[in-house]
């Protein structure tokens, strides 16, 4: 697949600017100046990373390419289960959902690229710079659940497809607003410290990047709020629904192989294999590199343990940025109402002309030896859809 190629291009790459710019100690942390009050030092190590071509070149490239991508493939998506849906399903529901959560995520993104390319300074206060942090987690863990309800509800289709549709339709919506509210109380905790950091060298205001450590023999007491948050986030909110999205997925499988001979079941199967390489591809490079390097860099600040990880943890956390470039593919290779939407809107056809089309061609009968449409009268038609 060409967009995995790139994806993993990408990571080869920040694995390789990362271990160029982590020989020593790489743990942003940083201590108040005795000499100038409410502003910081921190480590030369720490100033060198905070002017490499890793933050100022490579992570604004990356979030640009998301901002350009992102914006309208997510907007699209929102504008097609909104509007050119008639029939909703819990499947419609919960990508709604998630390109929701993903263009929540994409417009606050301009912010993110102006600071990295203004070498890591923050110039828009201590307000805004919290709100795109938890704008950033929570896409995040949005898209970790609702990939997560996504899974089970395919699995639960071809389990179960004589259930009632209404019904699952209000479980959908119900398990929908369960998520939000969940992923709303468990960013609270993001406005609860500040995330900016004045540093004196370089003379920049840097944003959720610099940690303050206030006690040197007792640095725990410094960041003991965001370790208990990210080890929960990470070993809860993050691990549990991934088992359960393998569990769905193997069970799925197991469900479709009952049936090989029966060439739908075949070739439900073959979609659903694409729709796991997406996910897997998804889960990979997004959401467990970061996840793990999460609870990695937490524990290691706890102890004032200084490692050669912190650019590859803040890699992965731009590289889970991708996954709002990611999650168009699964509405695809989900739906064919999806991808027929699509190419309708780009089309610029509207509903009524699609409805006409349809109801006009299903009044004919295709003929294989001339590869056209025949309508009842003998007139042949070529098929443009």
């Amino acid at each position: 697949m060409a967009p995995a190629r790139i994806l993993g291009v990408l990571l080869l790459l920040f694995c390789c600017f990362s271990l160029t710019t982590s020989k020593e100690s790489r743990l942003f942390l940083g201590r108040e100046d005795p000499e100038v009050s409410n502003q910081y030092i921190t480590t030369e190590e720490a100033v060198k990373t905070l002017k490499s071509p890793l933050t100022t070149v490579f992570f604004p490239i990356i979030y640009i390419l998301v901002f350009v991508v992102g914006l309208p493939a997510n907007g699209m998506a929102i504008w097609v289960f909104l509007f050119r849906t008639k029939k909703k399903h819990p499947s419609s529901i919960y990508m709604a959902n998630l390109a929701l959560a993903d263009l929540l995520f994409v417009v606050w993104l301009p912010l993110k690229i102006s600071y990295h390319i203004n070498g890591n300074d923050w110039t828009y206060g201590e307000p805004l710079c919290k709100v795109l942090t938890s704008f950033f987690y929570a896409n995040m863990y949005c898209s970790v659940l609702f990939i997560t309800c996504l899974s089970v509800q395919r699995y639960w289709v071809v389990a179960h497809p004589l259930s009632m549709q209404r019904k699952n339709n209000k479980i959908a919506i119900g398990v929908c607003v369960g998520v939000w509210i969940f992923i709303w109380l468990t960013t609270t905790p993001l406005y609860l410290y500040d995330h900016t950091v004045k540093l004196k060298d370089p003379n920049v205001t840097t944003c959720h990047d610099v940690s303050i450590i206030k006690d040197p023999n007792y640095p725990f007491g410094s960041i003991e709020l965001q370790f208990y948050y990210f080890i929960f986030m990470g070993l809860v909110v993050f691990l549990v629904p991934c088992l359960v999205t393998i569990v769905a997925y193997i069970l799925l499988l197991r469900t479709l192989g009952g049936n090989k001979e029966d060439d739908t079941a075949s070739k439900k199967r073959h979609k659903v294999v694409v729709l796991i390489i997406v996910v897997l591809v998804t889960f990979l490079v997004c959401f467990i590199p970061s996840n793990i390097m999460l609870v990695l860099h937490y524990s290691l600040v706890k102890d004032g343990i200084g490692g050669n990880s912190y650019s590859f943890y803040i890699s992965t956390l731009c590289l889970s940025s991708l996954n709002s470039i990611l999650d168009p593919f699964i509405y695809y290779f989900v739906s064919e109402d999806f991808r027929n939407h699509v190419k309708n809107t780009l089309l610029c056809r509207s509903s009524r002309t699609v409805e006409r089309m349809r109801v006009s061609f299903s009044s004919m009968k295709y003929s294989k030896k001339n590869k056209a449409y025949i309508s009842e009268s003998g007139t042949t038609q070529t098929s443009t859809l």
